[in-house]
């Protein structure tokens, strides 16, 4: 059994993999385009005899936490050839990607699950979800007298960039989008786009948004202010004779426009979306701020890592009086942890998606009252989102 980087010649063997797996064929133009865009030094695949028995795709990406860039790691594009499956290739493969982003200093990893309790087993926890709604055109929120101006076209990325970047920065866990990523997985030839400016000029929100069989389909609606979410809602609202319905897509969980709405009562939809695994806890606890615990400024905190040894083992984690952390991994038995979790439990409370009072009150956090207590009030308040795919 061998892992290592796929090679260019190897273009045909990853695509038909991936085309078996998914279950999708390029052909044409498109399979050019495809090969144009092929890194093998991005594509680690598992040989065993003849030809790739399994693959991934690791992707060099940086997340958004506590309005920092995080280095990350995305995982996607993992496949298997139905003969190889049940016999490890995957798993041997997640724990050699992990080994690689540790050494890359990736302090953090995203996949989009194809089974949750597959990546649980190997660290991967939910961090956020999605709403979608479903708006009868009647349903649509209220027209109004707007002190600005929405103009379709399409601005410089810039712009768009700046806009996404201020809203995006209020969560933890969104992408930090290159300029490249914005051409080839954002800005689409079919989509529309619509940027709101004050009356002073300034670009202040934008909707990306598409006209299918009567329905709008709003793929992202970013605002930085309430001004800019009316007039771009006002904009939408003024297609209502060519539509039936409109779909928003990829909401944030923390997003209340159904209370903003004359009939709150419309379809909803939540949606567990990525998953996310700190790969080094020592740099990852290191790079937040925390609060600053009344009291006793530090807890021993036992982390259960099966696939990432540097994590796994007793920690001490002190806070300074300015938010600072040092954790430093100790000899010592689990019975002297303070508290105790998995690395995927860590990774939810730290992110913000999940509360220590939560994972406590459900077992998926050890400890006594008083630890849990000091760990609530250590981690700021968040929320998490994502409004990306890959």
């Amino acid at each position: 059994m061998e892992i290592r980087k796929l090679r260019n010649e190897e273009f045909e063997d990853s695509l038909s993999l991936s085309e078996y797996a998914f279950q999708y064929k390029v052909s044409g133009e498109d399979r050019v385009r495809a090969r144009e865009k092929f890194k093998p030094d991005q594509i680690w695949g598992l040989f065993e005899g003849d030809g790739i028995g399994a693959q991934l795709t690791l992707l060099p990406l940086q997340a958004c936490i506590q309005g920092r860039p995080v280095s990350m790691g995305g995982i996607a594009g993992v496949a298997t050839w139905p003969e190889n499956r049940r016999q490890g290739y995957v798993a041997h493969l997640l724990t050699h990607a992990l080994k690689t982003m540790n050494e890359n200093g990736q302090t953090l990893s995203f996949l989009h699950p194809f089974l949750i309790p597959f990546y649980r087993k190997f660290g991967w926890e939910i961090y956020c979800e999605y709403k979608k709604y479903t708006i009868p055109v009647g349903k649509f929120p209220q027209k109004t007298e707007i002190q600005g101006t929405v103009k379709r076209g399409t601005p410089d990325i810039a712009v768009f960039q700046q806009l996404y970047n201020t809203f995006a920065m209020r969560y933890n866990g969104t992408l930090l989008r290159t300029e490249q990523w914005w051409k080839e997985r954002v800005l689409d030839e079919d989509t529309h786009r619509g940027v709101f400016y004050s009356e002073q000029g300034e670009p202040e929100g934008y909707v990306l948004y598409k006209i299918v069989n009567q329905e709008l389909i709003i793929d992202e609606f970013i605002y930085v202010n309430e001004l800019a979410r009316q007039g771009l809602w006002t904009f939408l609202a003024n297609h209502d004779s060519m539509l039936t319905a409109a779909q928003l897509k990829l909401v944030p969980a923390d997003d209340i426009l159904p209370f903003l709405l004359p009939d709150p009562r419309i379809a909803q939809e939540n949606y567990p979306y990525f998953m996310a695994r700190i790969v080094n806890a020592k740099a990852f606890v290191e790079n937040m701020t925390f609060n600053v615990p009344e009291g006793d400024r530090e807890r021993l905190l036992y982390i259960e890592d099966k696939h990432a040894s540097w994590n796994n083992g007793l920690w001490r984690w002190n806070v300074s009086e300015q938010g600072e952390a040092t954790f430093t991994q100790i000899q010592g038995e689990r019975s002297e942890a303070d508290l105790e979790c998995s690395i995927g439990t860590l990774t939810v409370l730290l992110m913000g998606y999940k509360r220590p009072h939560q994972a406590a009150r459900y077992g998926q956090l050890s400890g006594t009252a008083e630890a849990t207590a000091w760990l609530e009030a250590l981690i700021p308040q968040a929320e998490t989102a994502l409004f990306d795919f890959f």
